[in-house]
């Protein structure tokens, strides 16, 4: 807990001390979500961050988590709190369109794992949240009729960056503390960096991703999108665990959050690659740079390491997402093509390029890096980097009508996120501070394979490094 003076995010903590106190129940948080869903559709520019919600299905769980309050007989800690999924998540009884006109014809008739577990802990599912289409790139922008343009609630003229743009723009206006993102590319991390909350890309396999569209098999992780760390390690507690129907990660560890709340960094040893680290806007360089010597100041050491091979792994991440994406999206390619934003087209159209030995080779990289890795990971417990190299870029008028495609930007917001989704590694990024502009800009903290703890444990420091956490220009105060 850290009060703060000044405007802070009403997180699960916030919501529970009402439910608790009788202050207010979860039918009449309902009640105000429900309010502002309509009223953030009729704002000038539209949120666009809930794309389909249902006044019904939100009362009725609203309801009955009412009844389990006033019965002393709550799920979980997540009991009565608001949470979206992004729309690659089957969630019933909602359309499982993943961000296209085409896709989810009929209302889906069974909830993916992560919707269930949410459902079962108590929480009221408040709708599906908005992204790019079929998760093809990071500014969030899809121009399309059943979606259009996520505003970013910091600066409503600028993107919320993607591909689970929705879900980052949702809890950043506060109409729900927790969001549920997938990220292939930095798709969690980048729109939580873009509108400065918390994000946690889970270790490959660590979070179910059944009933999930499987875009990219072996790159895509499932994390929650929410206003602090230790919201995130609620959520991630509750989620994280071996799921039948998810072969990918059915040997994993136990899930703890051993050490999570110590009181200092002693003993902690943090890897820092000051080139790869250096290769971003002098702003977010600045900012990024007080924060590593917060945590040395913490009792952390921070040690100098190098980070072979990142051109190569950047390259061969990039041929087994779009290879992969393509591969499933071959019958779309070929039935749905008009149908499609532009920008997807040519990004589908680039990917049908790659060839199997490219493919193969891409492969073999990986291999590489993950020993690389390993090798680091036996003198460091973390690797640290800026989230992303820039602040969230302006929305224009074209983008509105056409989209937008910048290959250019893409690569360069990828730039720190792909070693964690080639490799498998967790990265959790948490907001540090603003540009000039008052953009948000977020910082990187990555560990090796199932060790989420120790992420949990250095960003909750790196959250009181943060002086101020300023109010978004859009922001919806549920409990008021």
């Amino acid at each position: 807990d850290s009060a703060r003076n000044g405007f802070s995010f009403k997180g699960i903590k916030d919501y529970l001390e009402c439910y608790r106190s009788g202050k207010l129940t979860p039918s009449q948080v309902a009640k105000n979500i429900i309010a502002m869903l309509e009223d953030c559709d009729k704002s000038t520019p539209p949120l666009r961050a809930i794309v389909q919600w249902d006044r019904e299905q939100i009362m009725l769980m609203a309801e009955a988590s009412t009844a389990r309050y006033r019965n002393k007989c709550t799920l979980s800690y997540l009991d009565g709190i608001p949470v979206c999924l992004k729309e690659e998540f089957k969630v019933v009884p909602y359309h499982h369109r993943v961000g296209t006109v085409y896709l989810g014809t009929e209302p889906e008739t069974e909830d993916a794992t992560v919707a269930k577990k949410l459902r079962e802990a108590g929480a009221i599912i408040i709708g599906v949240s908005n992204m790019h289409e079929l998760g093809t790139g990071t500014t969030g922008c899809n121009p399309n009729r059943y979606h259009k343009i996520p505003r970013n609630p910091y600066k409503p003229n600028h993107f919320t960056g993607g591909s689970s743009s929705g879900s980052a723009a949702a809890v950043a206006a506060g109409l729900c503390p927790v969001a549920i993102g997938t990220d292939g590319g930095g798709s969690v991390r980048i729109p939580a960096s873009f509108c400065g909350v918390v994000g946690l890309k889970g270790t490959f396999g660590r979070i179910s991703g059944h009933g999930c569209l499987p875009l990219s098999y072996s790159t895509v992780s499932v994390g929650p999108i929410c206003t602090s760390v230790a919201d995130a390690a609620i959520v991630y507690s509750i989620l994280a665990e071996p799921d039948p129907l998810y072969p990918y990660g059915l040997k994993q560890p136990k899930a703890t959050l051993s050490d999570m709340c110590a009181p200092d960094l002693k003993g902690l040893k943090l890897g820092v690659d000051w080139t790869f680290f250096k290769a971003c806007d002098a702003e977010v360089l600045s900012i990024c740079e007080k924060a590593v010597e917060h945590l040395r100041s913490l009792g952390a050491s921070v040690v100098e390491v190098s980070l072979p091979e990142m051109e190569e792994a950047r390259v061969a991440h990039g041929i087994c997402i779009l290879s992969e994406m393509r591969d499933f999206l071959q019958p779309d390619f070929n039935k749905h093509f008009p149908e499609m934003n532009l920008e997807t087209r040519a990004t589908l159209a680039l990917a049908s390029q790659f060839t199997a030995p490219d493919y193969i080779t891409a492969n073999r990289q990986r291999t590489r890096s993950m020993g690389f890795l390993r090798e680091i990971f036996s003198t460091v417990n973390c690797i640290l980097t800026p989230a992303v190299p820039c602040t969230a870029p302006r929305i224009y008028e074209s983008d509105l009508l056409t989209g937008r495609n910048d290959m250019s930007f893409t690569v360069r917001s990828m730039r720190f996120m792909q070693l964690g989704n080639f490799t498998g590694i967790p990265g959790l990024v948490v907001p540090i501070g603003y540009s000039t502009a008052g953009l948000p800009i977020n910082f990187q903290v990555m560990a090796k394979w199932w060790d989420e703890a120790v992420l949990l444990r250095i960003g909750l420091k790196l959250e009181q490094f943060r002086s101020q956490t300023k109010k978004p220009s859009i922001y919806y105060d549920i409990l008021a």
